[in-house]
């Protein structure tokens, strides 16, 4: 006999409705389950406890709703949710307390180096090293426990106080003293032992809460009663709350992930992106539903209006095709503004008609853009928003500008990657440890092809200085003395110049370009190298940003040279000082291995992800397609460079995911509209004769075989189309 799967394997699909302290009065069952219904939900999550109780706890100090009186709103709402079949999750939200509460325990609450404690609006913060976490909250959730028999426990807030400040308590003092001999920092500087060591104690401590908080619930509530607090998609957001996610991601049975705040410059790629990189980590067979509010989160965010259709369902279906599910979220029970409530239904009816293809799939991709929350916190450390993260994001969005496949890949699981992609990208993975640069070599030993881009390998796991990078000797690429421009965005006063730089091609070829005559052009027939395809018609392109200095071996050969600062204005003064530069800014080799080795000394990655400059793109994705060899698995042709492939094998079975990425907002993701794209031609692996079924057109589109490769052509896709061929 099969056994039976739990839970956390099997639901799919999930609904919240986040209480307000006023909703005991409000709450419209009847409606609210059939909503369930409409939705085809699986499961619910119940606000129970924490900061807020919704039921008459036995614990004095825990707040009740204003509005509960003596009433049990939480348990009011299990019952229906049991009547309707759903599988339960308590919600906890409890990293604050009342006045009441500091006053009976002052000692677990956060305090400054001064002694006072720490506070948000009228709340005061709890410590994670207190017993509020070690003894208090658990008599709660076992509390909760008895009560309802909840499926699951999570928490949006488990981590406790972000890193922007530091607890001085005495639990905190004696805790770190234990860990690391050393007293703890009294500011935010890299540059001290006892707070690069603090940084390493906290993620250590949120994992052993995480541990601690799965023994309470398993042990009250049984094997399956397992308690996985919520995590952000966004990395920097997890090193800030000191979440590990290479740590917690194997220890989460299922992932609730909570990653739904809009930007000014994160997309909807970004979700896409998210799925891949938690997945990577924890694991395909496991489930990431996420929390997609139906009210309007951005900056600003409005709690009470409703997020335009439009832009649920490009966020929905760019994490379908990360492999995430889907979780609507609303903030009170009621709202004037009714248009939300009509958003999720047919999001939802789809996928529980197509889900059978949108789990249980192993993803396949051509390149690997590696990545380590080590590298953000030791290489980034104050600026990984600029240093390390606007590297990673301008990869991503290259690839996805170009339509080509690619998976994040954790740096300690580079030794896995061989086989499994063609090309990794290291973008300014500045921290890197031995055996991970070991791994890096392994993979290009094995023909393997290797991108790295900044100051990769330039200093070790927890940032202690090399005297080269680790690569040096792959990629006969050597690390010189100093930089030229600088990370941080450019000034846009057009009187300020010190960035107005440019990159030099080699060969010059505008000999042989029609235009005026040019005596210090030189006529040639070499050929460009592939990295730079495209740009033909251009001797030069603009810069801007930041190039570290480094030197070439022999057989490494340098594409692109850097152009010092010139002035920008008045115009009669902006011709170039200093025409060439020995600099190198991007270079190529071959290894004997038959490896294709390209360094981007340029920052064009960071570039690209904050000027959106195409140039920029175009040489990453050219590096990469000079890596595949002109054998990318997926192409998508007529896409006019806003459809995003991601693509997947389910047994004999192939699933492609194409995504519209056009922004109509000048918030990538934010969007109001949607606009339809096509035709397209998409190429695929393999040869797959039955025609590809449009999931989500309800059509099949005619197939055709072509080298060993399955060709088909779509009409348009609108927000997104998902593609199987059998």
């Amino acid at each position: 006999m099969t056994e039976r799967q739990p839970w956390y394997k099997t639901t799919l699909r999930w609904a919240q409705t986040n209480l307000t302290e006023i909703d005991p009065s409000r709450y419209d069952d009847p409606w609210w389950r059939n909503h369930w219904r409409r939705t085809r939900v699986q499961g619910a999550i119940i606000n129970a406890g924490g900061i807020v109780a919704y039921y008459p706890s036995k614990f004095p100090l825990h707040h009740r709703a204003v509005a509960l009186g003596d009433g049990d709103l939480y348990g009011q709402v299990v019952r229906s949710a049991r009547d309707e079949g759903l599988k339960i999750i308590a919600r906890m939200d409890s990293n604050r307390v009342a006045d009441d509460f500091y006053r009976a325990h002052p000692d677990w609450i956060c305090v400054d180096v001064e002694g006072r404690p720490y506070r948000q609006a009228d709340k005061y913060v709890t410590c994670i090293n207190s017993p509020y976490y070690s003894e208090y909250l658990p008599r709660v959730m076992e509390e909760i426990i008895e009560r309802s028999k909840p499926d699951g426990f999570s928490d949006n807030s488990w981590p406790g106080m972000p890193r922007e400040r530091i607890c001085h308590c005495r639990n905190c003092r004696e805790r770190f003293f234990d860990y690391a001999r050393l007293d703890l920092p009294r500011a935010h500087d890299w540059s001290q032992e006892n707070y690069r060591q603090w940084i390493r104690w906290n993620f250590t401590r949120r994992t052993e809460l995480w541990d601690f908080n799965n023994e309470i619930t398993t042990k009250a509530g049984g094997k399956d009663c397992i308690w996985s607090g919520m995590i952000s998609g966004d990395v920097l957001n997890n090193n800030n709350r000191f979440i590990d996610l290479k740590e917690i991601l194997p220890r989460a049975k299922i992932v609730m992930l909570d990653h739904q705040r809009r930007n000014a410059i994160d997309g909807f790629a970004d979700n896409t992106e998210a799925g891949k990189r938690l997945h990577e980590v924890g694991g395909w067979d496991k489930l990431i539903p996420e929390s997609t509010p139906q009210y309007q989160l951005g900056a600003p965010a409005f709690r009470l209006a409703s997020m335009p259709p439009a832009e649920v369902r490009l966020w929905s279906s760019s994490g379908f095709a990360g492999g995430i599910q889907p979780w609507w979220h609303h903030i009170g029970a009621m709202h004037e503004d009714r248009r939300q409530y009509q958003t999720a239904e047919p999001i939802f009816r789809w996928h529980e008609a197509n889900e059978q293809v949108l789990v249980d799939r192993k993803p396949v991709a051509d390149v690997g853009i590696v990545w380590s929350q080590r590298n953000h916190d030791f290489h980034g450390q104050g600026k990984a928003a600029e240093r390390t993260m606007g590297p990673y994001r301008g990869v991503m969005k290259a690839l996805d500008r170009h339509a080509l496949t690619y998976l994040p890949i954790h740096a300690d699981d580079i030794a896995g990657a061989t086989g499994r992609v063609k090309a990794l990208i290291l973008p300014n993975l500045g921290a890197m440890s031995d055996a991970q640069a070991r791994a890096v070599e392994a993979f290009a030993a094995a023909g393997g092809a290797v991108i790295a881009t900044g100051d990769t390998g330039t200093a070790g796991e927890f940032g202690e200085p090399r005297a080269d990078y680790a690569l040096a000797g792959l990629f006969g690429v050597h690390r010189g003395e100093g930089s030229r421009g600088g990370t941080e965005p450019i000034d846009t006063n057009i009187e300020v110049s010190s960035r107005h730089t440019y990159l030099r091609l080699s060969p010059e070829l505008r000999a042989g370009v029609d235009g005026p005559t040019d005596r210090t052009a030189a006529a040639t027939s070499e050929t460009r190298h592939p990295v730079l395809a495209g740009l033909e018609q251009c001797d030069t392109i603009p810069f801007g940003g930041y190039l570290p200095v480094v030197t070439t071996d022999a057989g490494t050969q340098v594409l692109a040279t850097y152009i010092p600062d010139f002035p920008i204005y008045p115009p009669e003064t902006s011709w170039m000082r200093q025409p060439r530069s020995t600099l190198p800014a991007v270079a190529a080799r071959t290894a004997d291995s038959g490896a294709k080795l390209v360094w981007i000394a340029a920052d064009l990655d960071r570039c690209f992800a904050r000027d959106d400059n195409a140039e920029h793109a175009l040489i990453i994705a050219n590096a990469v397609r000079w890596a595949l060899g002109g054998n990318a698995a997926v192409t998508v042709e007529g896409g006019l460079g806003v459809i995003s492939p991601s693509l997947f094998e389910q047994g004999a079975r192939t699933v492609l995911h194409l995504n519209n990425r056009l922004l109509t907002s000048r918030v990538p993701g934010r969007q109001d509209r949607l606009v339809p794209i096509g035709p397209l031609t998409v190429t695929v692996p393999g040869e797959k004769r039955g025609g590809a079924r449009l999931l989500v057109a309800g059509t099949t589109a005619p197939s055709r075989i072509e080298a060993g490769r399955t060709v088909f052509t779509i009409d348009s896709v609108l927000d997104h189309e998902v593609v199987v061929l059998e």
